[in-house]
């Protein structure tokens, strides 16, 4: 009989992409996957270390399931908080069998096979060598997680850039990406496997290729898709980075019938000085420009971005200037979070000292906005026909979503009556909410 793995993801789609990818690897090697915990003879949690809500809820899922470990059962921590955090999980955590750091997830079946159930650990067993070297492909894994009709697909971890608030780099370190040929080998993999949509994702899409030597690689992956795997329908890039939107990228998603029209940019402020802190591109006058510049090259253009309140040093001036930010750009989506201290980063001697109840005003006002804007947004889809990817069906609903939702992060399209799940289908709106809308099929 086959033995089985238990896995947990937590945290970004990032993350899901190493879950499956470590989930694929084990498959190989005879495990079976099970979603229930008292069946499974390995036990997984691919662990968030990003902020600090983030790494409680890791170590809440480990501490409960090495609760409740079974004889002969091994339990193993992987992801982004073991690979800074080892030491705290391991004296916070007793139980864990081995750990497994975020750059290294391709050799779970190594770990596992040194491991042997019912042997007590004094110390866990670490598995975290370096990176690999810029270029390689580990073990021949598709680097996607697939979740119904959409797959993420990764091309490049780690990130080079110097924001003072961020422990990515301390985690993944410099941005590695993968060799065009492999990730245009996956994305036709995915297209013979009747994937619908295709998310690109790294911690910065528009610095892809930057350590292989080319120029503009993510405007040059795209049109390699869009030649390579025609048949996959919708393209959504994630997690530009402010100031690296070129031209060239802009004209691809404008003339790409593949690349969907929206993107993810997250900015964290709209103040000069704070972005300065944060050591964050702070030349403000290219946003207000590129922005409108894509808004004019690409009909119906969703913005999504990300703002971060409450940073060391915020005044209310600043606030507010983001509040007027937020009014005049009119953004589709917009996530909201306030300032989390983590030690180890740039931002560390600035200490923390906007008091919490600031923080979470600031939010709450800043939502309250956006809240308004997103409905306005939505209203004006109203009477429209548009392609909905459809994801689901209960109780004579069909549920999905248009091309200017990502998954899991924006809204949703509830359509009267049945429709095929995993097709686009078109759907006439006929009702807006804030953040879902509501319509029939069209046709």
């Amino acid at each position: 009989m086959s033995k089985k793995f238990y896995l947990v993801s937590l945290g970004c789609a990032k993350n899901t992409v190493d879950s499956q990818s470590m989930g694929s690897l084990l498959s190989q090697a005879g495990y079976r996957s099970t979603d229930k915990r008292s069946d499974a003879d390995l036990l997984i949690v691919n662990t968030c270390g990003f902020i600090g809500p983030a790494r409680q809820e890791s170590l809440d899922t480990l501490k409960d399931l090495a609760r409740r470990k079974k004889k002969g059962q091994l339990l193993v921590a992987a992801g982004c908080l073991t690979e800074r955090y080892r030491e705290q999980v391991a004296a916070e955590v007793p139980g864990i069998d081995g750990i497994l750091g975020t750059r290294r997830w391709m050799d779970i079946v190594d770990l596992v096979q040194q491991l042997r159930p019912g042997q007590r650990y004094p110390e866990p067993l670490y598995h975290l060598p370096e990176a690999p070297t810029v270029g390689t492909d580990e073990k021949g894994v598709l680097r996607a997680a697939v979740q119904g009709a959409s797959a993420y697909l990764k091309i490049a971890d780690g990130c080079r850039r110097p924001c003072a608030f961020c422990a990515i780099p301390l985690i993944k370190g410099t941005a590695v990406s993968r060799p065009m040929e492999t990730v245009l080998a996956e994305a036709r993999a995915l297209q013979d496997e009747g994937v619908q949509e295709l998310i690109l994702i790294a911690q910065d899409t528009t610095d892809y290729g930057h350590d292989l030597g080319l120029k503009d690689g993510l405007a040059h992956l795209l049109e390699g898709i869009a030649r390579e795997a025609p048949a996959i329908p919708w393209v959504r890039v994630l997690y530009a980075y402010p100031g690296y939107v070129t031209d060239h990228l802009m004209e691809v998603m404008a003339s790409s019938p593949q690349v969907v029209p929206y993107l993810d940019m997250p900015l964290q402020h709209a103040h000069p000085q704070t972005l300065k802190r944060m050591r964050r591109p702070a030349n403000m006058d290219w946003v207000y420009k590129t922005l409108a510049k894509m808004r004019a090259a690409i009909p119906d253009l969703a913005l999504r971005t990300t703002f971060i309140v409450g940073y060391p040093g915020e005044t209310e001036e600043e606030f507010q200037a983001l509040m007027d930010f937020v009014q005049e750009i009119q953004f589709d989506h917009v996530g909201i979070f306030t300032f989390s201290f983590e030690k180890g980063t740039a931002s560390e001697p600035l200490g923390d000292p906007v008091p919490q109840e600031v923080k979470e005003e600031r939010l709450a006002r800043l939502a309250a906005l956006q809240e308004q804007i997103s409905l306005a947004r939505n209203q004006a889809h109203v009477g429209k026909v548009q392609p909905v990817l459809v994801e689901g069906f209960n109780q004579g609903i069909s549920v999905g979503r248009a091309a200017h939702d990502a998954p899991e992060i924006d809204g949703l399209v509830f359509i009267e009556g049945k429709a095929e799940v995993g097709k686009i289908v078109p759907v006439r709106i006929n009702g807006a909410m804030t953040h879902d809308l509501t319509g029939v099929l069209a046709g």
